[in-house]
């Protein structure tokens, strides 16, 4: 375009997928002679302001290395001394900050059309994802995005609800910013509760119930399981204390030695025991049923995870790590004197170091010989890097997991694989409080997003007249349920928890997820009414786009691409969705300014180009967030009563 011509670039500038690194690196260019400073520097240090009374772009002068004392003074002279410019206005010296306001007109050319042509790509930067930026034949960083992560037969609580909404969108980002990534669900998959499963199968198990809800059914069948096993194993605990009160008495206790040994060896528990035996030794027959539970229940977990736009790449889990590489794992510990033995336990005492005594003792092997679960980590991540070569791994993990990873990664380290140990990051979260359903305490993630659904299917039969014209208003619902759980979840930042609030989030009032809906549905309304053609809004005159409603909305649609890269900074979702509410704040206040029905045409052409942008932005991030955008006003306003028209 014009207006980039002739500018001159930063080595670090992104102008293909950025726009607004143009005014970076031009601005860096006029600046550059006059601070005496190297046109690089200034251009890292360019950032963008909080509100637009401070500018489009600000420039702390400190951060150039110019002493506090001459720091307001520096500021006075480059401002005065800055040329004129077709791109920026002369900047505001305030204090000792510059701010640079970008000239209307060639912003608008310069976003409006570039929206229009790179449509979904817009925001996108794949050289970010390059392991060389200036040689794209080196191939792209591999990333893998570990979240979700279930236990099988076990409840999906509200920690893998948190897991897989975070996860899903980070995973988005690093692809949107050109990683390879690949999303992995390490299941909760083996154990002896998958003995326990096998027995309580044979006793309750119906082909049917399995087929139609392998999930539900097999939670349901391990509740009933431990009916039997919980007494079962109190009894026998009763009885080993009273042993062990004869002992200490000097009474005769072959009677209740037997007894207990009767007891155990007709218990659900070591029924269990000897089946998760068999399939450790790998008896088929006792695989092939586990194999189906597992089977079954990551089919299910793919039809639901469908629903929140979640795909996986690879379903792993704990019976993937080899008992080889635990093995493995373990002698490496106790060869590089990481590990000692405790009272027949194996552990790793990171107390003894000062700089990791926070960390405690980590626990390898228990008494009995068994692996733990920091065991099998340490086999699985070394694993991954054998296998996937990756340059960056995320686990998604509650914060009440700080202590595991932080644990895992430290020995890691410290058992010589300082190289994967430096690649893996923990992504914490708070809890969920108060998340139940109408039938009780949420056991499962179809149960959440049933109970939403329903709420959001109340909301909309509010306005019958509207309800009556939605085509199919369950799925309407269910989409709608869907966005208000994961834009509720988005909110906050990371580690604060929340209250789960089905009122709160269903609601068109404030900052929700259905009002999120209904600004995008609002915008293809008009552009439906309109009724232009994309030839009709790639010929617009957009000079005639003055009014400050439309050049503070061109503004704000420039900084998307810088978003979307700053959200690789932050890894917060909530990054993406304050711009999204602000966005759509300004559109709001804009409708009855900038109509479009009833405007001259080149007016019109004009306004729905801006609006059609501010559309496809909305949309690139909503996607960005996992959420499907609605294309249908009339499906949502069961309860929104703004005006469509605009």
């Amino acid at each position: 375009m014009a207006v980039a011509n002739n500018i001159g670039h930063s080595p670090a500038s992104f102008e293909a997928s950025n726009p607004i690194d143009i005014y970076r690196s031009h601005i860096s260019k006029l600046l550059a002679p006059i601070a005496q400073k190297p046109a690089k520097d200034i251009y890292e240090r360019l950032s963008w302001t909080q509100t637009f009374d401070k500018g489009d772009l600000g420039l702390a002068v400190p951060s150039l290395r110019v002493p506090p004392k001459e720091a307001s003074a520096k500021a006075s002279e480059w401002g005065e001394n800055f040329p004129n410019s077709e791109l920026v206005e002369k900047p505001v010296v305030a204090g000792t900050f510059l701010q640079f306001f970008f000239k209307p007109q060639p912003l608008t050319k310069l976003i409006i059309p570039s929206i229009l042509q790179k449509k979904a790509l817009f925001g996108t930067n794949p050289r970010l994802g390059q392991r060389d930026e200036s040689d794209p034949t080196k191939g792209r960083k591999r990333m893998i995005v570990e979240f979700s992560s279930p236990n099988i037969a076990k409840p999906f609580h509200a920690g893998h609800l948190r897991s897989t909404i975070i996860g899903g969108f980070l995973s988005n980002v690093y692809e949107a910013t050109g990683w390879d990534v690949i999303r992995m669900n390490y299941l909760g998959d083996w154990g002896r509760q998958f003995g326990l499963l096998a027995i309580a199968y044979e006793m309750y198990g119906s082909e049917e119930k399995l087929q139609n809800n392998p999930i539900g059914h097999l939670f349901d069948i391990y509740v009933e399981i431990n009916k039997i096993s919980k007494p079962e194993e109190d009894g026998i605990k009763e009885k080993k204390d009273e042993l062990k009160q004869a002992s200490e008495s000097g009474k005769d206790t072959v009677i209740l030695e037997k007894e207990i040994e009767t007891l155990e060896s007709k218990s659900v528990n070591e029924k269990a025991r000897q089946y998760f035996k068999r399939m450790e030794d790998g008896d088929e027959a006792a695989l092939a049923i586990w194999r189906r539970f597992r089977d079954l229940s990551i089919d299910r977990y793919k039809k639901t995870y469908a629903r929140l736009n979640i795909r996986y790449d690879h379903y792993s889990g704990e019976s993937q790590v080899e008992m080889e590489r635990m093995d493995r794992a373990a002698k490496q510990l106790e060869e590089s004197g990481v590990s000692e033995n405790s009272a027949g336990a194996v552990i790793v005492d990171l107390t003894k170091n000062p700089k990791t005594k926070k960390l405690g003792k980590a626990l390898v092997r228990k008494r009995d010989g068994s692996s733990l679960y920091l065991t099998r980590d340490i086999g699985e991540a070394v694993k991954r890097h054998e296998l996937y070569h990756f340059d960056k791994m995320i686990y998604v993990v509650a914060s009440q997991q700080d202590l595991h990873l932080a644990q895992l990664f430290k020995i890691l380290e410290l058992m010589g694989h300082q190289d994967v140990a430096e690649k893996c990051q923990h992504i914490n979260f708070g809890m969920v409080q108060g998340m139940s359903t109408r039938k009780g305490t949420v056991k499962f993630l179809d149960d959440i997003l049933r109970d939403v659904g329903e709420k959001m299917h109340e909301v909309m039969q509010k306005n019958q007249t509207k309800y009556e014209q939605v085509e199919d208003p369950e799925k309407t619902a269910d989409t709608l349920g869907i966005t208000a759980v994961m834009v509720q979840d988005m909110t906050g930042k990371r580690i604060n928890g929340y209250e789960f609030s089905l009122e709160r989030m269903t609601s068109f009032e404030g900052d929700t997820g259905p009002y999120l809906q209904y600004a995008h549905a609002r915008l293809c309304s008009i552009t439906r009414k309109a009724e232009l053609s994309a030839e009709d809004l790639k010929s617009a005159d957009l000079s005639l786009l003055q009014e400050p409603h439309a050049i503070n909305l061109v503004r704000a649609l420039s900084s998307w691409p810088d978003v979307v890269q700053n959200t690789l900074k932050t890894q917060e979702p909530v990054t993406v969705l304050s711009y999204l509410f602000k966005m759509t704040h300004m559109l709001s206040s804009s409708y009855d300014v900038l109509k479009v029905v009833g405007s001259e045409i080149e007016v019109k052409k004009a306004r729905m180009a801006l609006y059609e942008a501010a559309r496809q932005v909305l949309n690139n991030g909503m996607k960005l967030l996992g959420l499907n955008p609605v294309e249908r006003s009339y499906v949502i306003v069961a309860t929104a009563t703004a005006s469509l028209d605009a």
